[in-house]
């Protein structure tokens, strides 16, 4: 039977490191919150090798005597608590005394302080928590932390460390967190000798956000305050409706000025965003919640990101409504709403630019660019003629022939039916309103049962013209053919073209320079992203240059897109990438482009043009196109005897 064994303190201690400091971005946000509980009004935090290498943290905070630098090391020694009954309303951001023990027992630190109003300051080098050296030394008020060699001593560690970019990366923005969550105070972030970001520190949370967030995110937010009903006093920013992005990673909750995780957060804030923002778009937020220290309880965990609420239904509440106020209102200015009240047959003005446009293969402004390396593009000249969005029938399906899972003709084979099939309330006829159908049972043996081969009445529905019959809500085309009545979803429908034209074997995106370069400033995470991926980019057809700090020059783009989408096209491929992590090269192609057909698909409430809406029916009743590229259905499809089975006609 195993004996039990007494662990060493030095033991112990590797132990509790691994809980409070997982990465160099751990050092980071305890350093830097230790400053800001020192009272400093100005940090500045250096970063080289990721962290790992060098760390560096000074403030001119109040600064620690000779006697407190000694055992400001020591585990759980802390000047922020005395006794359980601080435990009831913490005021800090630190008080479990773990930080410094836990950082200097993996690393060698050298820690330079003096206090206010002292003659001199003290030095205190350490090396895996031991004190090496300890002494009088000359040196500014407040505080400097030097951390080298982080994890030197513990393998198991480094072995599972990421790259110095992305390491540094995830410092940057644990400072970012920490310059957001306390605009009072000035925060300056130096990487590999490089500025990465600058806060002026005068209290205005405007201010952080721009600075921090970047100008396109910024402008896209609208100011969140509540009057503090209940003791809980909510205020901040979150975007407009129709801005959401591909990742939470652009929403920010601070309690008390504490950057924390919370699902509850979450939650509150995208319900509030339940009808007015794409399934899989998330909000971007920064949201400052102001509420008792003894109504929140952040002795949950080590890194001190999770807490929990005494009253979670009351904090819930004062979010979403704070956030629902501010989104309604009308400085968030929310894009049009989409007319619903009548189905659009034909538009009586022409869109902004034509969805289905002829591509002019001798523009001497497009190039070609192959896919087949992510290197730099190479001109060449498109295979094939004329580049229409819509070929004719025979060319459709010899490029469609041979491949798997090829969709049968909706005369021939139709998608089980829904149990419930539901028709907008808002698509009329001429004598009225038609009203939502009840449920309709289907037993499995009829929803999965498809015929072995087409029947003559089958063949003969093939050959009939699709004709239309118009479109619904700005986004449906409704067609009949034969004996059916088919329900496309047009930008679905015009988004597989799209991807299917520009990721097809031996062709190449389509790029075109744009008239004026477009200025491109992302989140700061999502800059890193980006400048690390040009090479990526530019096989997409994206020609940026990097312009000073996360600022980019967009100056081409494939031609699909026009300059905002273009633009949207860029951030949201660099979310997907931030996303993803590692993955192959053609993954990452493949996802890309399936943004770039999305940017450039019809928009729902976008009017189309009749010979726009027929060509895309056509390719649709012809099997072409069964999926989006991200695998949702593009029809549906409805026989005589459907309908006649909803308004009971038969039984």
């Amino acid at each position: 039977m195993p004996r039990i064994n007494i662990l060493s303190p030095f033991v112990a201690d590797l132990i509790a490191a691994g809980e409070v400091v997982e990465r160099p971005a751990s050092a980071v946000k305890e350093l830097i919150e230790n400053s800001l509980d020192a009272g400093a009004r100005n940090i500045t935090v250096e970063i080289r090798g990721g962290g790992a290498e060098y760390l560096r943290v000074t403030d001119d905070g109040c600064g620690m005597s000779a006697e407190d630098a000694g055992i400001a090391f020591l585990r759980h020694a802390t000047s922020k608590l005395r006794d359980e009954r601080g435990l009831e309303a913490i005021g800090t951001l630190g008080f479990r005394g773990e930080a410094l023990a836990a950082i200097s027992s993996v690393s060698h630190v050298e820690l330079l302080t003096r206090e206010r109003g002292a003659q001199s300051g003290t030095r205190v080098a350490l090396d895996a928590g031991e004190i090496a050296e300890m002494g009088e030394a000359g040196c500014p008020e407040g505080t400097t932390m030097i951390v080298r060699g982080l994890f030197y001593n513990t393998p198991a560690r480094l072995k599972f460390m990421k790259s110095d970019r992305a390491e540094g990366a995830a410092c940057v923005q644990a400072a970012l967190r920490c310059a957001l969550g306390r605009p009072d105070v000035s925060v300056r972030c130096i990487k590999d000798g490089k500025e990465e970001f600058f806060t002026p520190g005068d209290g205005r949370a405007e201010s952080a956000v721009y600075t921090l967030l970047g100008r396109d995110l910024a402008a896209s937010l609208a100011a969140v305050s509540s009057g503090g009903e209940g003791g809980i006093g909510v205020t901040g920013f979150a975007s407009a409706p129709g801005t959401g992005r591909g990742s939470r990673g652009a929403q920010y909750f601070f309690c008390n000025g504490r950057y924390i995780r919370s699902q509850l957060l979450q939650a509150a804030v995208e319900q509030a965003y339940k009808n007015s923002m794409l399934t899989g778009r998330f909000p971007a937020c920064v949201i400052y919640l102001d509420i008792s220290a003894a109504a929140v309880d952040v002795n949950v965990h080590p890194a001190k990101t999770e807490v929990k609420f005494s009253d979670e239904r009351r904090v819930f509440d004062a979010v979403h409504y704070a956030v629902l106020g501010a989104i309604e209102a009308p400085a968030a200015a929310p894009p049009p709403a989409v007319e619903a009240s009548e189905p659009k047959l034909y538009s009586a003005t022409r869109p902004e630019r034509s969805t289905f446009r002829v591509e002019d293969t001798s523009a001497p402004y497009q190039t070609r660019l192959d896919l087949s390396s992510r290197g730099a593009p190479r001109v060449g000249t498109p295979a094939g003629g004329g580049g229409s969005p819509f070929r004719a029938a025979q060319d459709r399906r010899e490029a469609a022939g041979g491949q798997p899972g090829s969709f049968h003709p909706p005369a021939a084979w139709a998608p089980p039916r829904r149990a419930a099939a539901a028709w907008p309330e808002e698509l009329k006829n001429g004598e009225g309103r038609i009203r939502e159908p009840e449920t309709v049972p289907v037993t499995p043996e009829s929803a999965l049962k498809a015929p072995e081969s087409p029947s003559p009445a089958a063949d003969a529905a093939a050959d009939e013209p699709v004709r239309l019959i118009g479109e619904a809500l700005g986004l449906y085309i409704i067609a009949q053919r034969g004996g059916e009545l088919i329900i496309i979803d047009k930008h679905a429908a015009h988004e597989r073209i799209i991807f299917d034209r520009i990721s097809k074997n031996g062709a190449g995106v389509m790029s075109q320079t744009l008239m004026e370069p477009v200025p491109l400033t992302p989140p700061r995470e999502l800059a890193e992203v980006i400048g690390a991926n040009l090479e990526l980019l530019s096989g997409l057809g994206f020609e940026i240059e990097s312009y000073g700090e996360g600022a980019f020059i967009l100056r081409s783009a494939p031609c699909e897109l026009d300059e905002k989408e273009a633009a949207a096209s860029v951030e949201e491929i660099a979310e997907g990438l931030e996303r993803s992590g590692r993955v192959t090269a053609r993954s990452e192609r493949e996802e890309a482009l399936k943004t770039v057909a999305c940017k450039a698909a019809i928009k729902a409430g976008r009017s189309s043009e009749p010979e726009e809406l027929l060509r895309l029916a056509e390719a649709v009743c012809r099997g072409e196109i069964t999926t989006c590229p991200h695998g949702r259905p593009v029809a549906w499809t409805l026989t005589r005897r459907d309908l006649d089975r909803q308004f009971k006609r038969i039984v």
